[in-house]
């Protein structure tokens, strides 16, 4: 049985429009179980207890740029080598991914800016229907981290397609650890087309150039085009 497994992420909150997170994203990362990243998965596990982390340890790209949370007494070699194993995970694996990005300083309210997302999403899924409804079975999984998106993936994804939606922990699936970093790259590179990057992540990434050609360029060949 052909089955297809979606991963979805955000990153920002609902609240109004601030300097200091003007963006709200959206990530649905997509899987064909047929491809085999076991391998893969192992790979990434073996890089975590070798880190000094647990091999359930869901690796949480923007902190990890900021030296925040789980990772404030690592330091910037070691951090930079922890991104790199979960960068180099989702490059190695068959998947792909269609991220969305708003700007929160469009939209008057909370209601305008979730009908926005909600529009967005719907055309891509239709748009795309062909190669989703190609599958058997399409699990979708979230983590119900903001009631808004739960309402979306349990409308949408059951409107086109009678997808199976499961609530997950980020611990439970690299893949949704995947959805995460492309969710921090994809702001990153809204970043560069606007107010640039902050001191942190210039000094993480080495600079725009290096940021561009060693790490938004070869995710851009796994993007959903439309």
């Amino acid at each position: 049985m052909a089955e297809l497994s979606v991963f979805i992420d955000e990153s920002g909150d609902f609240g109004p429009y601030e300097r200091h997170a003007p963006y709200y994203t959206i990530t649905l990362l997509f899987h064909d179980q047929s491809a085999d990243i076991s391998g893969q998965i192992g790979h990434l596990k073996r890089h975590l207890v070798e880190q000094g982390f647990a091999e359930t340890h869901a690796v949480h790209s923007a902190p990890l740029i900021r030296r925040e949370r789980d990772y404030s007494g690592m330091d910037l070699t070691e951090r930079r080598k922890l991104f790199r194993s979960l960068f180099n995970f989702m490059r190695l694996c068959d998947i792909s991914y269609k991220s969305f990005v708003f700007r929160k300083r469009e939209f008057a309210d909370h209601d305008k800016m979730v009908s926005r997302i909600s529009r967005d999403v719907s055309m891509f899924l239709r748009d795309n229907l062909t190669f989703l409804q190609s599958f058997d079975a399409v699990i979708v999984y979230y983590d119900n981290g903001q009631k808004e998106i739960t309402n979306l993936v349990n409308t949408l994804f059951n409107a086109f397609l009678e997808a199976d939606v499961r609530k997950v922990s980020p611990s439970d699936y690299s893949l949704f650890q995947a959805a995460d970093m492309f969710c921090t790259l994809t702001l990153l590179e809204e970043k560069l087309a606007d107010e640039g990057l902050s001191k942190s992540e210039t000094e993480f990434f080495l600079g725009e150039r290096n940021l561009r050609k060693n790490y938004l360029k070869p995710v851009a060949r796994k993007r959903i085009l439309g």
